[in-house]
């Protein structure tokens, strides 16, 4: 998936836990993640996946419009859109807001719940993931909920321990953990999208269909790996082993925008990195992604992102 590695590098996701919570039976909670509750851990982050983490009994999950989702102990769901959404042990129940029920953190450790009915108990990490730059195509092709099982993993002893144990260290007020909880976010979310990737049927469109696809996938691993260089419909068919019709054909199809189209959205992704972190001139960020004006790339820029490049680098 070196499509995928390449778009998580650039959309640099990182995370953190900032609310333990304990519940007892019965149970309804309505929530989502704020941004507020993400400035202890990283800048204020402009898309956010939020993330609970069951660590004793269970829960069930609702997305309005959605199934529910059963969630047991050891189970992860990740809410890709950050989505407004009920939690509990009873749905049915009147819901109460989370802000109402959040008790703050003390001395730089995280906030805490404690509610419920005096029944069975249910434990609850709840966090987020965090990026400066969403990328529209792998989003939109995620559901709005994936749930991981996190012990079914290859390392998921280890990974369970070490997310227990910094979470700990950070309610202690050891903030350092807060960068392995980051990191650990970060594998966690790679392995529910490896899962939902093998588990797509035949038919399915969307960009993670499109990397699943062996010619699609190929084209995209190029896209990605050559950005600048001066692509065309028929080149990119031609070094997958279909005709020019068929490739751009099939590409829209999954992917859900011709090809020339998706190489201008990455190249604007990778000039956002660019600008972010760097110290080059936009004119010169603008020949590393491949235009030769940079007027015309302020204006692609601008398109995508609703400000100047000057702009976006200023907010960094």
């Amino acid at each position: 998936m070196d499509a995928f590695s390449d778009v998580l590098r650039v959309i640099r996701l990182a995370g953190g836990v900032f609310l333990e919570a304990e519940f007892t039976a019965p149970w309804c909670i309505n929530g989502k993640v704020s941004t507020d509750l993400c400035k202890p851990f990283l800048v204020t982050p402009r898309h956010i996946i939020a993330s609970h983490f069951v660590a004793q009994g269970h829960m069930r999950l609702r997305v309005d419009g959605d199934e529910l989702v059963d969630v047991h102990a050891g189970e992860l769901v990740l809410l890709s859109r950050n989505d407004e959404h009920s939690f509990g042990s009873d749905l049915n129940a009147a819901a109460t807001p989370a802000y109402q029920i959040i008790q703050p953190p003390q001395a730089g450790g995280i906030s805490r719940i404690k509610y419920g009915g005096g029944g069975e108990a249910t434990q609850i990490l709840c966090g987020y993931l965090g990026s400066e730059t969403s990328f529209s195509p792998l989003l939109l092709s995620l559901p709005r909920v994936l749930k991981l099982d996190v012990r079914a993993t290859a390392s998921g002893a280890w990974i369970e321990s070490s997310f227990r144990f910094a979470v700990s260290e950070i309610a202690a007020g050891r903030m350092g953990s807060a960068t392995v909880i980051a990191k650990l976010s970060e594998l966690l979310f790679v392995e529910a999208v490896s899962q939902y990737v093998a588990s797509l049927p035949a038919e399915r469109r969307g960009w993670l269909a499109g990397l699943r696809d062996p010619q699609i996938g190929r084209a995209l691993a190029l896209l990605h790996g050559r950005p600048t260089e001066d692509w065309t419909a028929e080149a990119l068919a031609l070094e997958v082993g279909m005709s020019r019709s068929v490739f751009a054909e099939r590409f829209t199809y999954l992917i859900g925008q011709p090809p020339m189209h998706y190489l201008s959205l990455w190249r604007m992704h990778l000039a956002a990195q660019r600008l972010r972190e760097g110290h080059e001139s936009v004119a010169q960020v603008a020949v590393a992604v491949g235009y030769e004006s940079e007027a015309a790339f302020s204006r692609a820029f601008k398109r995508q992102f609703g400000t100047s490049p000057g702009g976006w680098r200023g907010k960094g």
